[in-house]
């Protein structure tokens, strides 16, 4: 299988659905043909456009589901698959000369026209094919060149691109009738290892940092397991679960089972009502390269969480592997989050697979989160921009709550002069599109909704324009007596209290008796957003105004996530009525707390001199 092999257990519904692509494609009974009743179905994703998976039965890989953005899901067959079907495929197949055999199956060449005998007459460009010999048997599989009708025409060129060959044979692979209770029971031996080895981590983790824990739950199976593993390691740790205000139902639901399953004490802290949909007019919809959601509805409560519940700092146990993502990938197993530094982070499944992952559970009679069974590899935000297209469909189908945020997408298109591809191609999900979607879409036909995509940049300036602030400085600096002098503007009028409380950050603020002007670190920032900056040189002058400027920004548009708030040891950081507010006898203008902070890092514009 394709590494990493990060594979999973094909649930019933997975299972239903692949069969029904290959009827769709083959025929009725093809897809009972290759995944017979009672057969143990592994599932490894893989990189694609969208969303790919191999399909493996009997430690086989048969072939693999895949996702084309624009048509829907597809079944890509392999060798195994297509012996299955060979003889009752009645589309999708092609009949080819014997005489082409040779030269497919030793020289890897492709299916030329004049070698066709007969094609399933509704083949069209693009399908998949399985190639037959006159006796029907399978010894090539690829993708139609030509249609049908256009290869029996006998003309020159490629019929099918040939993907998979080998020599003809009859159908000899029969999958073995079993169940997960006989894999649990051959594998007992591998998961109790894990076991062992994570319970042991666990407990040394615990000596080791002396702090209060909990276990961080989100309803998924990577946390699942992390919390079981601490109940067999001997802890009854609370859960603290993070409420997004973009959960399930069905996970919101999941989480208070669970907790009253094992008579742990439940932490919920959650997200304030308007932290995404209010955020929406200021940051725009989020994307997979811009997450904004993250810091103001998961990060943001998590560390008011901390605060709350665990002042002196928190050692949580988390469901991370390394198998997820790339960037997981590189994390150590005990690592400290930088947007909430009163935390440890430690993972006793770092080094787990996704099946170690379900055999554990599935070991211990555990029903997971349902939205699994329903086809999810992952649970997390009803309206994830990391989400597939495939996954949103999924989600669209079983989930009330997905129709409001369509109804804003649409809305949100039509405002900016989109069409409705702009949503439905799921061109929401980036700032900037991938090259690799980019050409899906040219070769779809798509340019329009490219062009509209692109000039999302402009649409975003005229955004940052209109709503955000932008500080603009005057080119040059100007000699004066203490060395130079360069003078600014914001594109507001600024909220002076909030900006002079701010800008405590950074240094110490003297106010104008007619509350008109204030300075800090030698610049002078006016009500109206003008600025006038003096340093020894243009260096200095730079860094003091970009100091001031990133200050200003925050008091200007904080989105009262709190992230900040943990990043402060004197408890000079407050919330006051959803923005940040700064308790100057107790600040030390260290400047520790300016970032990370979502208002900087993606409702920003850097000035420009």
């Amino acid at each position: 299988m394709t590494p990493p092999g990060d594979v999973r257990p094909a649930f019933p519904s997975d299972i239903k659905k692949i069969v029904e692509i290959v009827d769709k494609q083959f025929g009725l009974g093809s897809g009972k043909r290759i995944i017979p009743e009672e057969t143990i179905v592994l599932l490894n994703k893989v990189p694609a456009l969208d969303r790919m998976d191999e399909v493996i039965i009997n430690g086989e890989v048969v072939g693999a589901i895949r996702y084309d953005i624009g048509k829907g899901w597809r079944f890509l067959v392999r060798m195994p698959a297509a012996r299955a079907i060979s003889d009752i495929a009645e589309g999708g197949f092609v009949i080819a000369d014997n005489g082409t055999v040779e030269s497919i199956v030793e020289n890897h060449a492709n299916l030329m026209a004049p070698g066709v005998l007969e094609a399933a007459e509704e083949l069209q460009v693009g399908d998949e094919v399985v190639v037959l010999t006159k006796d029907r048997l399978a010894f090539a599989t690829g993708t139609a060149r030509m249609s049908g009708k256009e290869m029996m025409k006998k003309g020159r060129g490629v019929a099918v691109k040939v993907r998979w060959a080998d020599k003809p044979r009859e159908n000899s692979s029969q999958a073995k009738k079993t169940n997960w209770s006989e894999v649990l029971k051959a594998n007992e031996t591998v998961i109790s290892r894990r076991v062992n080895e994570a319970t042991r981590f666990i407990r040394e983790v615990v000596e080791k940092n002396r702090l209060p824990c909990a276990v961080s739950f989100s309803g998924g199976k990577d946390s699942l397991a992390c919390l079981l593993l601490t109940i067999d390691a001997g802890f009854r740790f609370p859960i603290l679960f993070i409420d997004t205000g973009l959960e399930f139902e069905e996970t919101i639901h999941y989480v208070l089972e669970i907790a009253k399953k094992y008579d742990l004490k439940l932490i919920i802290e959650k997200a304030d009502e308007n932290a995404f949909y209010g955020h929406l007019e200021f940051f725009g919809p989020p994307g997979r390269d811009y997450r904004w959601c993250c810091k103001t509805n998961k990060l943001g409560p998590t560390v008011k969480a901390i605060t709350k519940y665990f002042p002196q700092g928190l050692l949580s146990f988390i469901g991370q592997r390394r198998y997820e993502s790339e960037s997981r990938a590189e994390k150590d197993r005990i690592w400290r989050n930088p947007w909430t530094p009163r935390q440890i982070g430690a993972s006793p499944i770092q080094d787990w697979t996704a099946l170690h992952v379900w055999l554990y559970i599935f070991s211990k009679g555990e029903r997971p989160n349902p939205w699994y069974e329903r086809g999810l590899d992952r649970i997390g935000c009803y309206l994830c921009p990391a989400s597939d297209l495939s996954e949103l469909e999924i989600v669209e189908r079983n989930c009330e709550l997905y129709k409001k945020w369509k109804d804003y997408l649409y809305d949100y298109a039509s405002k900016k002069g989109f069409d409705t591809d702009w949503v439905d191609l799921g061109l929401w999900r980036w700032k900037r599109i991938p090259q690799s979607i980019v050409d899906e879409l040219k070769r779809l036909g798509k340019e329009d909704a490219l062009r509209q995509q692109h000039d999302t940049d402009e649409a975003e300036q005229l955004r940052t324009t209109q709503r955000g602030l932008t500080l603009i400085m005057q080119e040059g600096y100007s000699p004066c007596i203490k060395g130079y002098s360069a003078e600014g503007i914001f594109n507001k009028t600024l909220d002076f209290v909030a900006v002079c409380n701010l800008l405590n950050i950074i240094g110490k603020v003297d106010i104008d008796s007619e509350g008109n002007f204030c300075r800090v670190n030698d610049v002078i920032v006016m009500k109206e957003g003008a600025i006038i900056a003096k340093g020894k040189s243009p260096d200095e002058i730079k860094e003091n105004v970009e100091r001031v400027r990133q200050a200003v920004v925050k008091a200007m548009e904080c989105v009262g996530c709190g992230v900040c708030i943990a990043r402060c040891n004197k408890g000079a950081l407050m919330l006051e009525q959803g923005h940040i507010r700064i308790l100057p006898d107790r600040c030390i203008h260290c400047g520790d707390c300016i970032e990370p902070c979502p208002a900087l890092s993606f409702g920003d514009s850097a000035f420009e001199f």
